[in-house]
């Protein structure tokens, strides 16, 4: 039987967008970097803020954002749904870290994370 291991989402920039997540989810972390992921980035020219896949380890599955040269376009076709309440600061809290709100519904809000990749936050059970 399979399980989800990682949810991946492409970004212009993983760093940037990895920080925004981290940040965003309770419990969430970019996960850090040992010296031979260190090395392993430098002899490709790259460091972690050039990291062209950034993972960030919770308590549920990993959220691994990887670097994709083309724009998005249209809408998600799967996307993130996360719960908090009151609705309204969660929202708040967000736009704060960087995201914008989209749509309000009477139990939802749709956002956008700074690349402009839809989430819903909803209202707690």
């Amino acid at each position: 039987m399979a399980r989800i291991r990682e949810i991946v989402i492409d970004a212009f920039n993983p760093a940037d967008l990895a920080a925004f997540w981290a940040a965003a989810l309770d419990g969430y972390a970019i996960r850090p970097y040992d010296d031979a992921e260190m090395a392993r980035l430098a002899s490709i020219g790259r460091t972690p803020a050039s990291d062209p896949a950034v993972a960030v380890d919770g308590p549920g599955p990993t959220l691994f954002l990887q670097e994709a040269s083309v724009p998005k376009v249209g809408r998600n076709r799967v996307h993130l749904d996360l719960v908090a309440g009151p609705r309204a600061e969660e929202v708040n809290r967000l736009c704060d870290l960087g995201a914008t709100v989209r749509d309000e519904y009477e139990t939802y809000s749709v956002l956008l994370d700074p690349e402009g990749n839809e989430f819903c936050v909803r209202d707690p059970d």
